[in-house]
Order: C-alpha cells, then sequence, then structure tokens
C-alpha cells in the first residue's frame, strides 16, 4: 500500500508537471523573464524550497529565472510586494489583511503553516504572570505583524489597549535583545528568536493562544496573478513538492531551518513542534481566522473605522489557485 507521504509526493510531482505544462502554453509574451520571490526563517517550507531548487528546476526550460529576496518579517514581506521588489511573499495572515485594507493589491494564495509562532514573552526574573501585569510597562513589539495582532488580541481580551502600554517599536531581532537586556518588560515574539530566548535565556512564554496565531499564508501581487496565473500554479505546485519533502525528510527541514537562522538543533526541534505544514490548500478556515483578527483590529483602532473587515477578507484570501491546484 502506498503511504501517506509517498503518495503526497507523487500527487506534488504530478502538479507541477501539469503546472509547468499549462505554463509552457502560454504565449512567449505571457512569461516574464523571471519570477521573485521572499524566503524567510517564519516560513521553513520556503526554505527547503529555495534550498531544492524545485521552482529553478521546473521554470528552467521555459526561459524563466528565479530570484530570492529574504523578509525579516511580515512588514518587510508587505513592503518588497507593495514596491515590486518580489512578486510572491511569505506572511502572517493578519498582517496581509492589515495590508490589503491599506491599499495593497495582493492576494493570499497558499497557506505554508500553520504555526504557534508568536506568545507574549518576558525574563525568567520578571515577576510577570499575566496580561494584566503589562498595564504601563514597556512592550517590544513589530508592527504590522502577526505578534502585533497577538499584543493587540491579548490586550482586548483582558479589558486593555495599546493606550494602557508603552508600545517600543522594534523589527523582531531588537525586540528580543530589548528584553533580554531588561530595556522592555516584555515582548511579543517570533519563532525562531521566540525559541532561541526561551531555550538560551530561560524566557519564559507566560501567555500562548495557539488560536490567534493567523496562518502562514503565500501572497502574490495581485497585477502579476492576473497577468502569469499559469505561473503563480507552477510556484504553489512547487511549493507543494517543497511540503511534500519536508515532511518526508524531517531532519532535512530542520537543518534547513537551522542553517538559514543560525540555530541550534534543541531550538529548530521546538520550532518545528508547533509548526504544522500537513496542508497547503487555503480556503474558508483561514478566511474565518484572519476575519476574527480584523474584527478586534478594528475595535481598537489598528484598522480605519470604515474598512469593511469581511469584504477585504474575501478580496485578500484567493483559494481558486489551491482548489486547482487540488484537482
Amino acid at each position: 500500500m502506498t503511504s501517506p507521504i509517498r503518495r503526497l509526493a507523487v500527487l506534488s510531482l504530478a502538479a507541477l508537471l501539469a503546472a509547468t505544462l499549462g505554463l509552457s502554453a502560454c504565449s512567449k509574451t505571457a512569461k516574464p523573464e523571471v519570477v521573485k520571490l521572499d524566503f524567510a526563517t517564519y516560513n521553513p517550507v520556503g526554505l527547503v524550497l529555495k534550498e531544492k531548487g524545485f521552482l529553478e528546476a521546473a521554470l528552467a526550460k521555459e526561459g524563466v529565472k528565479v530570484e530570492w529576496t529574504k523578509s525579516l518579517g511580515s512588514n518587510k514581506s508587505l513592503e518588497l510586494l507593495n514596491s515590486k521588489s518580489v512578486d510572491f511573499g511569505s506572511t502572517a495572515g493578519a498582517a496581509a489583511f492589515i495590508a490589503r485594507s491599506n491599499g495593497n493589491p495582493i492576494r493570499s494564495v497558499y497557506v505554508y503553516s500553520k504555526p504557534e509562532w508568536t506568545a507574549l514573552v518576558t525574563t525568567a526574573e520578571s515577576g510577570i504572570a499575566k496580561i494584566e501585569d503589562l498595564k504601563g510597562k514597556k512592550i517590544a513589539v513589530t508592527r504590522g505583524t502577526d505578534p502585533f495582532v497577538f499584543l493587540i488580541r491579548s490586550l482586548d481580551s483582558v479589558g486593555l489597549t495599546d493606550k494602557d502600554v508603552e508600545i517600543v517599536p522594534l523589527q523582531h531581532p531588537d525586540g528580543k535583545a530589548a528584553l533580554e537586556r531588561g530595556d522592555v518588560a516584555a515582548w511579543s515574539g517570533l519563532d525562531p528568536l521566540m525559541a532561541t530566548t526561551e531555550v538560551e535565556k530561560g524566557s519564559k512564554l507566560f501567555f500562548r493562544s495557539p488560536d490567534w496565531n493567523t496562518y502562514g499564508v503565500l501572497n502574490v501581487r495581485e497585477e502579476f496573478a492576473q497577468k502569469y496565473p499559469a505561473l503563480v500554479d507552477a510556484v504553489l505546485a512547487a511549493y507543494e513538492q517543497a511540503r511534500a519533502h519536508a515532511i518526508a525528510h524531517p531532519d532535512e527541514l530542520r537543518a534547513a531551518l537551522a542553517k538559514e537562522a543560525h540555530l541550534s538543533d534543541q531550538v529548530a526541534t521546538v520550532v518545528l513542534g508547533r509548526t504544522d505544514i500537513s496542508g497547503g490548500a487555503i480556503g474558508d478556515k483561514q478566511a474565518a481566522a484572519i476575519q476574527a483578527a480584523g474584527d478586534v483590529l478594528k475595535k481598537n483602532g489598528i484598522v480605519k473605522a470604515e474598512v469593511d473587515v469581511a469584504a477585504t477578507v474575501k478580496a485578500l484570501v484567493d483559494p481558486s489557485f489551491s482548489a486547482r491546484l487540488a484537482k
């Protein structure tokens, strides 16, 4: 009997072949010279895709090159998408929603993970044990990312807002460093940095809510998707091949993450232990999670009052490509 992993690998290869044949059927004028993607330590499947060269192999015969740019966080990936520096960018679902509500023309077309990649973090000696303890305290966070959305939702759950604390806007690595130096009382963290300080410094995750972590989604520029739909199919098919490979070869997945993020094997194991890569399709579950986050953001004034949350989510989440890939 064929194992589930073997079957996934076969289906992924078939999807990649079908997508490449679809691209071949397009005219020469319908293909760009290069497709530009980001890669990030918070997207381990993307690291495998980059390392194994599946997309390069699929597109080489079509004369389409692949270019990679590193993203340090969802906010940076969204900046790259908005400036057309990349065609595909990996972010948290809620971060993509904020960007779309602010006019960044992107679509979320694939799920690269269902992670628990953010939580509220403090030092072992801080005395902070619950969300209410944050009132009046300095908290490091990267605005426009899932950790920022998680922080707002956490405060909201106990009747607080960002006005009740002192937000210290720092990029993720700087937030971790500020926490470890004692410059801030807490940090809304992001893996693998969060796992690093947890393992190496004894920092504690004092508030966790896995379901508030919105999915890791792959976004494409709307203009690119409309102009090159067959190429979007090819990218997603290559992602599926990388996901199948990662599931079948967990040691390679862990090694790729450890190498790119400069992690110990122990830290990489912690990160992947709370990262679910079992499914790539995007649809109603992801839309519901993003909408729940959007509702809280609107309530707290992070998203403009005139934004129609449901309509924005509908414009953002595009299941058509992953549905076609499944067929």
